[in-house]
């Protein structure tokens, strides 16, 4: 790590940990008005959003990743969240990004239309509503090795979840121990505006970069103006660079370091005719699809520490041979975070019986991740974008009458998951 993004970790993080506790120590503390946030996310393979982000994946980018890993040109996404405790009748605001991102000189913050009820949020212990009702069983595995640890897997039995004890099946679900983010929204600001949005369709290419001067104009906020340093762009590429299944049955997964990484994740999600199967390298239990997009630096170093998630130093993993054992057809992804940079204006007063009046926050937070078939490092040459059904697995014939939902259903209902609807 850089000393760029080094010092807005330190400064950034001790302001806003002021912001969120009052210190007796410290100066008392006004606004900020404005709170603005970056998420920034480079791609490769395919995304798995039920496992914690990506984006639908096409046919091209499923044949890629099984082709070695997800190789070729990365894809970058930014998400820009504006949130002011300030109102305008008519809001309005721009991001003026540098010329390196490549998405255009002006890329402006729409406030979407007011709606009548707040979105439910779920945090990463809820259980989906597609786990509530179907037939049939979840297989939940968790750690590094050739072979599953004892104790190992828990069973879920969905047929028998309403009748048994519904606590003791909820706790199964639970994902690890993390706070989770508040970002800007409409509901927490008095005025919001984000981007990307139905204004533009603006997209950053794959060699852009966050390197330089941001300016943030609006009328319901102050001028925000930073600027990020080398070490602050986008994480770089990850890529399997071992995704085979070794002779014992287990899958070895490789992958690069990233730089400015601070830890990796990996879970794998799959199932037969009638069982969901999940993983995650987690020492700890945890279900695959309860890990948000982007972790606190608090959560990364705490999670690191009691190895619920991998450290920077990591670039192997085994998936026990257990687990494909269970898990006919299956996809995995690696997650690594990178932290986050935080910027306050202006500075602390130097002096601590000063009253430090907040006029914007700042946090930029970092991901980068890659997903692939979980042990098909080769062309499968079934041509239909990498994906074939288990072997013996029933298919819809027409004027059949539906049926009851059975466990992979629940697979089709989260979103970005390659499985026949």
């Amino acid at each position: 790590m850089g000393p760029g993004r080094r010092f807005a970790l330190v400064a950034g993080v001790a302001a806003i940990a002021s912001v969120a506790g009052a210190q007796p120590a410290g100066p008392r503390i006004t606004g900020p008005i404005a709170v603005y946030w970056m998420s920034a996310a480079t791609q490769t393979g395919f995304g798995m959003p039920g496992a914690g982000g990506g984006g639908r994946p096409d046919a091209g980018a499923m044949m890629r990743a099984m082709m070695g890993g997800g190789g070729g040109a990365a894809n970058k996404s930014l998400t820009l969240q504006l949130g002011s405790s300030q109102t305008n009748p008519a809001p309005a605001a721009d991001h003026l990004p540098p010329q390196g991102l490549g998405a255009g000189p002006d890329l402006p913050l729409v406030t979407p239309r007011p709606v009548s009820t707040p979105p439910v949020e779920h945090g990463p212990s809820d259980i989906p509503r597609e786990f509530q009702k179907p037939r049939g069983k979840m297989l939940i595995f968790w750690g590094c090795g050739e072979h599953a640890r004892p104790g190992q897997p828990v069973v879920i039995d969905f047929a028998t979840l309403s009748a048994g004890n519904p606590a003791a099946a909820m706790a199964a679900f639970k994902g690890l121990d993390v706070r989770p983010m508040q970002p800007p929204s409409a509901y927490r600001n008095k005025t919001y505006g984000d981007w990307p949005n139905e204004r533009t369709k603006t997209q950053v290419p794959s060699n852009g970069s966050l390197v330089g001067q941001h300016t943030i104009k609006g009328n319901y906020s102050p001028q925000i103006s930073f600027t990020l340093e080398e070490d602050q762009d986008f994480l770089g590429p990850l890529n399997l660079t071992t995704n085979a299944k070794a002779p014992g049955g287990w899958v070895n997964l490789g992958w690069n370091l990233v730089g400015n990484a601070q830890a990796y994740l990996a879970t794998a999600l799959g199932g037969g005719q009638d069982t969901v199967v999940m993983w995650t390298s987690s020492e700890t239990q945890s279900a695959a699809f309860a890990m948000p997009d982007y972790l606190s630096q608090g959560d990364i170093n705490r999670l690191v520490a009691s190895r619920a998630l991998m450290g920077p130093a990591t670039r192997t993993c085994a998936v026990p041979k257990e687990v494909l054992d269970a898990m006919p057809q299956g996809l995995v992804q690696l997650a690594a975070y990178g932290g986050e940079a935080n910027f306050v204006y202006p500075p602390r007063p130097a002096d601590p019986k000063a009253v430090w009046n907040q006029q914007w926050a700042v946090k930029v937070r970092y991901r980068s991740a890659t997903g692939a078939l979980l042990g098909m490092a080769m062309p499968s040459g079934g041509g239909r974008g990498g994906y074939e059904p288990p072997p013996g697995a029933a298919q819809p014939q027409p004027g059949q009458p539906p049926r009851k939902p059975r466990a992979t259903d629940i697979l089709k209902g989260l979103p970005g998951l390659p499985f026949p609807r």
